[in-house]
């Protein structure tokens, strides 16, 4: 399998399919790239390169025991862009993705890319602070912390069958092989990579990141997201980059994804056109 070996050694798994303009995919967590194989393959039927890694921890990624923090994982898309010696990329990022997007950008992204595209992001800030006064309590994610560390295999089945895709709903079309790739894609990755990663999604302040993408922008978030709700997210997000445009999709999950894959690829792929 292809790994990247990053600047304090740490092997970095990506895979890359196809030939044309670059569009590289950074994942949510606890997951891995497998999460955009709906958009992965799309694309490449339309003439697009794609390439996605799979985070420190996760994944096929090595299980490493330091670095589970953004400045981390921005430095190690760097390393898998500089090994592939890619220019004018597009940065795609799902939910925590989306913040490792922002911070790659403003910290490595001169001269390299093309286009952002941030779904259901975590940016600015989740969690609750005096400046942050809508985000969400840190009791939350303390909450997943503990679940993590005492029965994450139960906690992942739950949130795979509940919230992340809308499964709660009334009506909702439950789908149970979704839920056991997410669960089988969770459990693949490093229970402390995971634990230490709450923080790094749910406390990094990513207003200054926002602030220096200077490429367009594109945003995509359902207005039913209940992993990371719209009104704290997207809708301030968009107003602190330059070029940014925010589409907002009535009734629609976190993991939209892949439960309303042909939605987010058809304006994915006309943003790519544009």
């Amino acid at each position: 399998m292809p790994f990247v070996t990053a600047g304090d050694g740490t092997d970095i798994f990506y895979k890359g399919w196809g030939s044309g303009p670059p569009v590289m995919f950074h994942h949510g967590w606890p997951l891995s790239s497998d999460d955009f194989d709906a958009q992965l393959l799309f694309l490449v039927q339309h003439g697009y390169r794609v390439i996605a890694h799979d985070r420190r921890g996760h994944g096929r990624s090595a299980q490493t025991g330091h670095g589970h923090d953004m400045d981390h994982y921005a430095s190690d898309a760097a390393a898998v862009v500089a090994h592939l010696g890619l220019r004018d990329v597009v940065h795609v990022g799902h939910s925590t993705g989306g913040g490792e997007v922002a911070r790659y950008v403003a910290r490595h992204g001169a001269g390299r890319v093309a286009k952002v595209v941030l779904i259901a992001a975590v940016p600015p800030l989740m969690v609750q602070t005096a400046s942050n006064p809508g985000g969400l309590p840190v009791e939350v994610f303390d909450g997943f912390r503990e679940a993590v560390a005492t029965n994450r295999s139960q906690f992942y089945l739950d949130l795979a069958s509940g919230p992340f895709y809308g499964f709660n709903r009334p009506g909702a079309d439950i789908s149970q092989g979704v839920i056991q790739n997410w669960w089988r894609q969770a459990m693949a990755g490093s229970a402390q990579a995971h634990h230490e990663g709450i923080k790094a999604f749910s406390e990094t302040d990513f207003t200054d990141d926002l602030w220096a993408i200077d490429v367009p922008t594109l945003l995509l978030h359902g207005d039913d997201d209940q992993i990371v709700p719209i009104a704290d997210s997207a809708e301030i997000a968009v107003t602190l980059v330059e070029n940014a445009r925010l589409e907002v999709y009535p009734g629609l999950s976190h993991g939209m994804c892949t439960v309303n894959a042909d939605t987010v690829n058809t304006d994915l792929l006309d943003f790519l056109e544009s």
